[in-house]
């Protein structure tokens, strides 16, 4: 009975409904998504591989711009407009009009920035997602607006599905690059076919489209107005993707590769804070606008302790495992990759917890100040890497200084919380200290005793100590 009546809960709720396909879509998504990736590096050689990395990365930037943060725009107009065919045909048009003039940027920087021949060839190619992929965001914003995002995740899930097979084909039918990058661009197109088929078709077409006015005015005004949603929106990716392009102008084709597929792995790890902040968010912000913050501050603490040890165990296991695991799913040829990996997890033992104090800042209506971090972040990084290039030409400066601009933007979190009372400065020096003193520890340790002992061994001992001693923060506050 307790079972059936869950079931019914989340059926009859629409926040629930959307939260589990969310995550069983982003899981699978995610996971065929990787496999097809893994299928194209052992495939490929490593020039190759690195050419098709290096025109994806291009398309993904200017890709995170073309849409203008017009999301959160089109969603509230939306709901309070009475003439939502007019609507939803403008917003498309907007789209359309952005993809295509952001795509020929991405072409202008593909010929300004690279004199190879493949790459600019496959920039050709991949770069008109852009355009596909800024109709599929206009769609995904309807399906917002409707709670209907259940259409979304089915769709997205059958296009990971489309891709795998993909790689699939290529495991026994070997084909050159351009051709894997012309069946890329048709699977897009197939699932833009199958979005406006099952999003949008009912309401608007062809011709009412092209009817429909947009005026140079109207879209300066409305990219004016929302601004500061394409720096939020665009912010993250370019954090991680302009590496590529510093790389690939000033290392080789071989670290391209490296720091590609130690971020493929770095992604796959940073899926479960997000999904999980997805949840976390929303009570957040009931919480914060509750007139007492005792509740508030538990709930956020209890979190934080969730998210660090996640980012802890994170790290462990991939400075324990990546040596046996990625030249197991990549191949021979990146036995090297596994030190760099190791490297940029180093961030991942902070990275929850940033994710989850940009949540708290936003929850608490400082999303400006949240804004001006992360582009505080970016100068940081850019700053060592070009100072740490200065003395040496390494794939570990990129790493080394995406994980010190984070840890600087974390302190900072800590600092403005710490001033908003929502944490101690001494809970904060505690869990820098605790944390830097178990990391430390089990580097010093792996040098003596077998990793996978120790990863094993590490973490039992962690939990008895943690179920002893586990009331230390409480008495803190």
């Amino acid at each position: 009975m307790k079972f059936s009546s869950a079931i019914l809960k989340i059926n009859e709720s629409p926040v629930l409904k959307n939260s589990i396909w969310g995550l069983a879509s982003s899981v699978t998504q995610n996971v065929l998504l990787s496999l097809f990736f893994v299928i194209v590096a052992r495939k490929y050689s490593t020039f190759d591989f690195a050419q098709f990395l290096i025109a994806n990365t291009l398309y993904q930037i200017v890709a995170a711009f073309s849409t203008l943060g017009l999301g959160q725009w089109f969603v509230r107009e939306y709901l309070i407009s009475e003439d939502k065919k007019s609507l939803i045909s403008k917003f498309l048009k907007i789209q359309f009009y952005s993809g295509t003039f952001f795509y020929l940027i991405n072409l202008a920087l593909a010929y300004s920035i690279y004199d190879g021949n493949l790459v600019r060839e496959l920039s050709i190619v991949l770069g008109i997602n852009v355009v596909f992929d800024n109709i599929i965001f206009a769609i995904k914003s309807l399906n917002i607006a409707d709670f209907e995002q259940q259409k979304t995740f089915r769709i997205l899930l059958i296009d990971a599905v489309l891709r795998f097979l993909i790689g699939v084909v290529l495991m026994f039918y070997p084909m050159p690059m351009m051709v894997l990058c012309l069946m890329i661009v048709a699977v897009r197109f197939a699932t833009l076919y199958l979005f406006i088929n099952i999003g949008v078709k009912h309401l608007v077409n062809f011709t009412t489209i092209l009817k429909t006015k947009v005026s140079y005015s109207d879209l300066k005004t409305l990219i004016s107005n929302n601004w500061s949603f394409i720096v939020i929106g665009s912010i993250s990716i370019i954090y991680w993707r302009i590496a590529s392009i510093i790389i690939s102008k000033l290392l080789t084709d071989t670290d391209v590769a490296n720091y590609e597929i130690s971020f493929k792995i770095f992604l796959l790890a940073q899926l479960v804070p997000l999904i999980l902040s997805s949840s976390v968010f929303p009570s957040l912000v009931k919480l914060f606008e509750l007139p007492d913050k005792t509740d508030f501050q538990v709930h956020y603490r209890k979190f934080y302790m969730i998210y660090l040890i996640f980012g802890l165990a994170s790290f462990t296991f991939i400075f324990s495992f990546s040596s046996l695991l990625i030249p197991f799913a990549f191949g021979s040829t990146y036995i090297e990759t596994s030190k760099y990996t190791a490297e940029m997890f180093l961030t991942m033992i902070v990275f929850p917890t940033f994710l989850l104090q940009a949540n708290v800042l936003i929850a608490m209506k400082l999303e400006k100040l949240d804004m001006l971090l992360n582009i505080i972040g970016i100068f940081v990084y850019l700053v060592l890497t070009f100072i740490g290039f200065s003395y040496v030409k390494s794939l570990s400066v990129i790493n080394y200084s995406i994980f010190i601009s984070f840890v600087v933007l974390h302190i900072i979190q800590d600092i403005i919380l710490i001033k908003r009372r929502i944490i101690t400065l001494k809970y904060s020096i505690l869990v820098y200290f605790s944390i830097t003193s178990i990391v430390l520890l089990y580097i010093f340790l792996s040098d003596t005793i077998n990793p996978y002992l120790l990863f094993t061994v590490f973490w039992l001992l962690l939990l008895v100590v943690g179920l002893s001693v586990k009331g230390i923060f409480k008495r803190i506050f």
